[in-house]
């Protein structure tokens, strides 16, 4: 039974759900980041990480994300979304502060000292002669926290992608979808000013610990806040009818027939032309967005020597992310196109998507305008990651364009896991590439006839660094991902364009 209000005023409570949205994106992307700003300068000293390390963690972190995904989406679609929610936010909070404790486990599994504080640990963890033993440990112990980060986390955009259609109608899903991404960016602004001080001051457990109770709040407001638009009694009829328009022009296209939607099994997912269209962008592209947010901090780092915690260092992020508050004109540009040019809404998100596609062309400008300022690839790679987030929220809108509410987090989870393992090459092929090009390189403790220092009691040596296209070591390293970066989006507009070709939405019988 419906409990709207009557009013001829039409209600917008859709924008406040919109808006609890945008702050489950803010902290979902707030948790990610705490391990990228803090891994180089406070976590990697005292484990003694290398690029690889870093890179093995960031990897499978995007690979236990990418099948968490996958029955994520399923979960949410069986669970209902206020439920869904609520698990996801709920397990990836926990997984976030776990990965505070990681520290103490390594002391007590090195060193037998387990009941100590988080300094007591660093300083036992300090004395321990076998450096290989303490990476192997503490590598092991924070994947493990980010596995339990990754399957709440697959939860969140599942689900807020649902919400997005159970509450917008299809015209206007993109521009919400871009409201609530652009958390990602807020959130990614408050890390950089935030989070390094936070472990400068107190330690880096407790930037763990900090931000992620942030999303136990967000669960109460949750709680109090969401019900479905026709059970909502801050939903009036009028707007009830603004978000249902598409179930009612098309009720009326069929003779007043209202047809009841069918659910769609998880198998017959994967006979459309159109699911496999959403995964192949997903996977050409996801994986540039997590290079930009996993690596930045580290690429200022290894190339001008600006440590997460400077002052130089939170600026440029901050400016970087600010930038990319630019992409909410994503959710803008396509529904100009359908009210103003009259075109469907997968037609114009699809014209929207190949304008975006050529922004992230400038990233090939990274590192040859590098040597002249930082500021140079610092504003290159906000552009790029805005137009990336344009791209997303655009991508994600295909989905609802197409597919049957009840199968819109189902495909959405398939996708996200295609982007996860596009993320899973692109971070661990970065950290192998790294060291490769720095001229560090792991071995398994026994001395190469290659080596020409012998560091960490045999856990690296030194090779001769890359040279390509004039760029010399890690800089090199650098050079060939921004140009895997800068075409990936076309590739992918050019794919899903032939999978399909126009708009076709899909009937389940």
């Amino acid at each position: 039974m419906s409990s709207q209000t009557t009013d001829s005023k039409m209600t917008n409570y859709r924008w406040a759900i919109t808006g609890l949205l945008f702050f489950s994106v803010a902290i979902n992307y707030m948790d990610r980041q705490v391990l990228s700003l803090t891994w180089k300068d406070f976590i990697a000293p005292e484990f003694h990480w290398t690029n690889n390390d870093y890179g093995t963690i960031t990897g499978l972190f995007s690979i236990f994300y990418a099948v968490s995904l996958l029955f994520a989406g399923r979960f949410v679609d069986w669970i209902d979304t206020k439920k869904g929610f609520l698990w996801a936010i709920g397990i990836w909070s926990v997984g976030a502060v776990l990965h505070a404790f990681c520290g103490i486990a390594t002391s007590g599994i090195t060193a037998g000292k387990w009941f100590v504080g988080f300094e007591e640990a660093r300083n036992i963890i300090g004395t321990i002669d076998n450096v290989g033993m303490v990476t192997s440990v503490s590598v092991t112990l924070f994947i493990f926290a980010r596995f339990v980060l990754a399957l709440g986390e697959a939860g969140n955009f599942p689900a807020a992608i649902k919400t997005t259609a159970e509450f917008f109608p299809k015209k206007d899903r993109a521009f919400s979808t871009s409201i609530f991404n652009s958390g990602a960016q807020v959130g990614a602004l408050i890390a950089p000013i935030s989070i390094p001080v936070i472990a400068a001051k107190w330690g880096w457990e407790m930037a763990f610990i900090f931000i992620g109770a942030i999303g136990f709040i967000w669960m109460g407001f949750w709680i109090f806040m969401y019900k479905k638009p026709h059970a909502h009694p801050l939903v009036n009829k009028a707007e009830l009818d603004y978000i249902d328009q598409d179930t009612i022009a098309e009720t009326k296209a069929n003779n007043n027939i209202e047809k009841i939607e069918k659910k769609m099994s998880f198998m017959q997912c994967f006979r459309y032309k159109q699911t496999w269209a959403f995964a192949f962008g997903k996977f050409m592209t996801d994986g540039v967005w997590w290079f930009y947010l996993f690596w930045t901090p580290a690429y200022l780092s290894d190339v001008y020597g600006l440590t997460s915690d400077t002052n130089t260092a939170k600026l440029l992020i901050f400016v970087l992310y600010a930038i990319v508050m630019l992409s909410i004109i994503g959710g803008w540009l396509p529904r100009y196109f359908v009210d103003k040019l009259g075109m469907n809404p997968y037609a114009g998100r699809m014209r929207a998507m190949l304008i975006f596609a050529f922004f992230p062309l400038l990233a090939l400008l990274a590192q040859p305008l590098g040597h002249i300022s930082y500021w140079f690839p610092v504003v290159i790679i906000g552009i790029a990651a805005a137009a990336h987030q344009a791209w997303s929220a655009n991508l994600f809108s295909t989905i609802g364009d197409m597919f049957p509410k009840s199968a819109v987090a189902t495909i959405t989870g398939i996708g996200g896991m295609a982007g996860g393992f596009g993320a899973f090459l692109i971070n661990k092929g970065s950290g192998v590439l790294f060291d490769f090009s720095s001229g560090t390189t792991m071995t398994d403790g026994t001395v190469s006839v290659m080596t020409n220092e012998l560091l960490a009691g045999g856990a690296k040596y030194m090779t001769e660094p890359m040279s390509f296209f004039g760029f010399e070591g890690i800089r090199a390293g650098y050079f060939i991902i921004f140009c895997i970066c800068a075409v990936a989006y076309l590739i992918g507009w050019t794919v899903m364009k032939i999978l399909v070709p126009k708009y076709k939405p899909i009937i389940v019988e």
